[in-house]
């Protein structure tokens, strides 16, 4: 997948895959179309730290979690 164009089709796979990444318990909550592409980049980073780790820490996932919140549309 080729994320460096900002698009809708790439923020549903950036939110897929760090849901699945997070293993959300409130995961279905979370629809990649509450998230906008003007808010490319902070889900580009979010997926990239999200993904690049082979465990992460509970405090790491509740920081992930609180950014996607900030970011998703209101």
């Amino acid at each position: 997948m080729d994320l460096s164009q900002p698009s809708q089709a790439n923020v549903e796979y950036m939110i897929e895959g760090i849901k699945s990444k997070l293993k959300m318990a409130s995961a279905a909550a979370m629809q990649a179309s509450a998230f906008s592409v003007d808010n490319y980049e902070d889900l580009l980073d979010i997926y990239e730290v999200a993904m690049g780790s082979d465990k992460l820490s509970i405090s790491q996932v509740e920081a992930l979690v609180s950014e996607l919140g900030r970011l998703r549309k209101s």
